[in-house]
């Protein structure tokens, strides 16, 4: 952790204090003396040393959730009809839908036949329908102790970091169970189904960093502030 110069240089420091004190008391410095507060000082430096290592090994800890529980779980979800199987994007179904694997290729033709399939237009997120969900998901956090830590209600889809003490399928489906009941209370949501894509995405964050980079990017990483009223 430290050079050897600059260990020699705290002895001697610590050393020289010791002995002028020393020097105050008994009026001189013997060689006896002396050698006990080069011993002296030798063991304060060691004790620094090691209050350094207890320190980081502290700080390492804080950093790093060492339990099998998460600090905080990275919901998205998106709205119903937005991003469909053979999308340019690329896409995931129930065979392919692991963190980290790679997207199935665009298809145009299987695009097109879920186009042609959907019940209604995608269903776009205006200002009215964001404050909606906004305050849907802040009303069930707050209902259920949970901590919300980040939150973006975009056009297409909804990015949360939330700390909760359920499994994060519960907390997916409650965002998007309460969601679905506001936006129909509030009139802009009129049918029978889910405004919203099947299932969604449950990432659980295990220590301080992971934590804070999915706040970044739930704040700071979705483009430009959306407006709070429709034109």
């Amino acid at each position: 952790m430290y050079h050897d110069s600059s260990q020699r240089s705290r002895s001697t420091s610590l050393a020289s204090l010791l002995q002028s004190k020393h020097s105050t008391w008994t009026g001189s410095v013997s060689p006896r003396s002396s050698g006990w507060v080069q011993l002296l000082a030798l063991t304060l430096e060691l004790s620094f040393d090691t209050m350094l290592v207890q320190l980081r090994r502290f700080f390492i800890l804080i950093m790093w959730n060492d339990t099998d529980t998460p600090l905080a779980y990275f919901i998205s979800f998106r709205t119903y009809g937005t991003w469909l199987h053979g999308d340019d994007r690329g896409s995931i179904d129930r065979f392919n839908n692991r963190y980290g694997e790679p997207y199935l290729p665009p298809n145009e033709a299987w695009h097109l036949h879920n186009r042609d399939h959907l019940k209604q237009n995608p269903f776009i997120l205006g200002a009215g329908e964001r404050g909606s969900v906004t305050k849907a998901i802040h009303e069930t956090c707050a209902n259920r102790k949970w901590l919300l830590q980040a939150l973006n209600v975009r056009t297409h889809h909804v990015h949360a970091v939330v700390t909760a003490n359920r499994i994060p399928e519960l907390v997916l489906n409650a965002f998007k169970a309460n969601a679905t009941r506001q936006l129909r209370e509030d009139r802009l949501w009129r049918h029978c189904f889910s405004p919203w894509a099947h299932k969604g995405s449950k990432r659980r964050l295990w220590n301080q960093r992971s934590v804070e980079n999915a706040i970044d990017y739930v704040l700071n990483g979705q483009g430009d502030e959306l407006p709070k009223l429709d034109d």
